[in-house]
């Protein structure tokens, strides 16, 4: 396949495929290396390109299974792992930073969950996503993926109830 070709045959998609990652990812930076990367791999396949019936199909896929491979690898999921307050704007200071501090507490008992577990809340819970998504990230079926959230979410909850009962001692 020629330049020109590949210029005409997967170049059209590459808002979809950067949309996609940013989606994945929650990372426009992320995104745009992961979309490059992408077209660098389709690029280096070229000559058996010519056998692609649907490019867009062929490209997405290839974008979403490597966001997954980056989730999959835990080191991404930690790093984002942020619960975002910015947006509230109508509450008074005091309300912010009782929300802010609950937040933190939150993100920090999280962190201390044993690795499954906080990638399947994270996923779940912070990302949104469903349990078959989770299913292909972590490899894990869905009973499994049921039981480490009831398990993650159990301990957040107590810890998160010994934390507060104590403060308010």
């Amino acid at each position: 396949m020629d330049a020109e070709t590949f210029k005409k045959s997967f170049l059209p998609f590459h808002r979809k495929l950067f949309c996609i990652a940013c989606q994945l990812l929650e990372c426009e930076a992320d995104a745009e290396d992961l979309v490059q990367e992408a077209y660098m791999k389709l690029w280096d396949k070229r000559d058996g390109l010519s056998a692609v019936n649907n490019p867009e199909a062929f490209s997405v896929t290839l974008v979403k299974n490597m966001c997954f491979d980056i989730l999959r690898s835990g080191k991404h999921l930690l790093s984002r792992q942020t619960v975002d307050i910015s947006a509230i704007t109508d509450t008074p200071i005091n309300d912010r930073m009782e929300e802010r501090e609950e937040a933190q507490q939150i993100k920090s008992l999280i962190a201390s969950l044993p690795e499954q577990q906080q990638k399947v809340i994270v996923l779940k819970d912070v990302k949104g996503c469903s349990y078959e998504e989770i299913d292909e990230i972590t490899g894990l079926n869905a009973i499994n993926i049921r039981v480490l959230l009831s398990r993650a979410r159990k301990r957040i909850r107590e810890q998160y109830n010994q934390l507060n009962s104590y403060e308010s001692r």
